[in-house]
């Protein structure tokens, strides 16, 4: 049997890496963590989950000032923003959760980490900073990077992506945001907030293009009410530094041609995995542009390596980072069989209201061929919701032809936290009666939950099948009369 360093080597100290190095080491293995950046913690915390969601509460929070008389309050004197200020916010926030994620900590558990950009020599080994570092099994976790389109200019232009948005000197005056999915979508928002005048360009005919588009249309037409200006079904013929400013030049649905002009472009349009330098060709493991091909249960084409994370091209969430992540310590440590499942898989994006989805929507439905009927229930029929002054919104439920829940989303005000009874009732099999029967406190948003599932079995119970049934049995008089 061939002695190897290590039992585990873990690729890359994001959430999917240190997940499974936490996990190996305090089981007993033997374990390596490599990071080719010089701190832990991945895209989420420095350039990702954490600083975007920091700097849309600083955006809530001003643009909340500016508009105080909403709440029956005198109107306020609000200044413009010193970016720096929100900087320096982002960055202590960050600075507070790295110790969480830090080689001492790691170290504390059992693990080796390493620092420094690795190339496999065959599939076990790496060669790390010059020394060849063997094991037994090996993960790539190394996550996913902004992708950059072939854009005729760009290459010549100055762009930023989310690498770079929360550490900017200034506010721009102006922002392009190429692309309207969650990331460009949530900058979007939150920097229209703090005063940058924003253009949204997106190919298709909607933003959000995962989403239902009622729901995904909530949300544009809020930002659009905040000063948001979209340019959908839209292609970017090309984009030019013209010195102090960036143009996009466009061509529309209509085939008309446009030019945008603004101080800073921001590219959101996807992600590429992390696998340059790596050398998986000496591996023998499948690969392609979108990522490592893996099976259920995260395992490459060589089975000894396994994938986990963004670098996989799947489910780009660091929450599923997380969870896939201990599939593979359940696999590689313990030897146990145990596969991914996404059927119930809730996402959130945290624009204001916020967009949450846990398994099919009508789109994903309909692609699958499955028959169903869609329950709904307004936000601006929720009381604590009107008591916030939150009117936009609405929980859309799924049912199948069976009438059992096949998904559920929702857009309002924290769908993202209510959202998580639905992880618990989905994946726990709890039958709707359950949760309509269910005592919610008032005046909640949770509420909401409770009246959808109410909403499907109302016309159940107050059917005439029912009404007929006690009169017969309890000689029930029937209507009153209203004189």
């Amino acid at each position: 049997m061939a002695d190897y360093d290590y039992d585990i080597g873990v690729i890359g100290g994001g959430a999917a890496g240190l997940t499974v190095t936490a996990g190996a080491a305090q089981l007993g293995a033997k374990t390596l963590l490599v990071e080719k950046e010089d701190k832990l913690g991945g895209d989420c915390l420095h350039c990702g989950c954490v600083p975007s969601k920091t700097l849309i509460k600083t955006a809530k929070v001003y643009h909340q000032m500016k508009n105080a008389e909403k709440y029956g309050l005198p109107r306020a004197a609000v200044q413009a923003i010193d970016f720096s200020n929100v900087r320096q916010r982002i960055m202590s926030v960050i600075a507070a959760i790295q110790p969480h994620d830090s080689p001492e900590r790691f170290c504390s558990l059992g693990a080796r980490v390493e620092f420094g950009n690795g190339t496999f020599i065959d599939d076990h080994t790496l060669l790390l900073n010059g020394t060849p570092r063997s094991a037994k099994t090996w993960v790539i976790a190394t996550g996913s990077s902004p992708a950059i389109p072939p854009i005729p200019g760009l290459d010549a232009t100055p762009y930023i992506t989310n690498k770079d948005v929360f550490y900017l000197d200034s506010l721009p005056e102006s922002l392009i945001v190429l692309g309207a999915g969650p990331i460009a979508t949530e900058m979007a928002q939150a920097f229209g907030r703090l005063g940058s005048r924003v253009s949204v360009v997106q190919r298709s005919n909607q933003i959000l293009s995962r989403e239902d588009q009622d729901m995904a249309d909530e949300i544009m037409n809020v930002l659009g009410a905040e000063g948001v200006t979209f340019h959908l079904n839209a292609q970017v013929k090309g984009v030019k530094n013209i010195g102090n400013e960036r143009e996009v030049i466009l061509t529309q649905g209509n085939g008309t041609t446009t030019s945008l002009k603004a101080e800073k472009l921001l590219v959101a349009m996807g992600r590429s995995p992390n696998l340059d330098g790596l050398e998986l060709k000496n591996t023998g493991i499948q690969f392609d542009r979108k990522g490592i091909t893996v099976d259920q249960r995260l395992r490459t084409s060589r089975r000894h390596i396994f994938a986990a994370g963004d670098v996989t091209g799947a489910y780009q969430f660091t929450h599923a980072a997380g969870y896939e992540g201990g599939i593979v310590i359940s696999n590689a440590v313990f030897h146990l069989p145990r596969k991914t499942d996404y059927t119930f898989f809730p996402w959130c994006t945290y624009t204001d209201p916020e967009l949450a989805s846990i398994g099919l929507n009508e789109k994903r439905a309909k692609a699958a061929g499955i028959k169903y009927s869609v329950w709904t229930e307004a936000f601006k029929d929720n009381d604590r919701s009107r008591a916030e002054g939150e009117h936009v919104g609405k929980i859309k439920m799924l049912l199948n032809e069976k009438e059992k829940p096949i998904g559920v989303q929702i857009c309002g005000p924290h769908a993202g936290d209510l959202i998580n009874e639905w992880v618990a009732a989905l994946n726990g099999n709890i039958k709707l009666s359950t949760l309509a029967s269910s005592v919610h406190p008032y005046p909640t948003l949770g509420e909401i939950n409770k009246r959808v599932a109410g909403n499907y079995l109302t016309p159940k119970i107050f059917s005439e099948k029912v009404k007929k049934g006690l009169k017969f049995f309890f000689h029930l008089k029937g209507r009153a009369r209203c004189d």
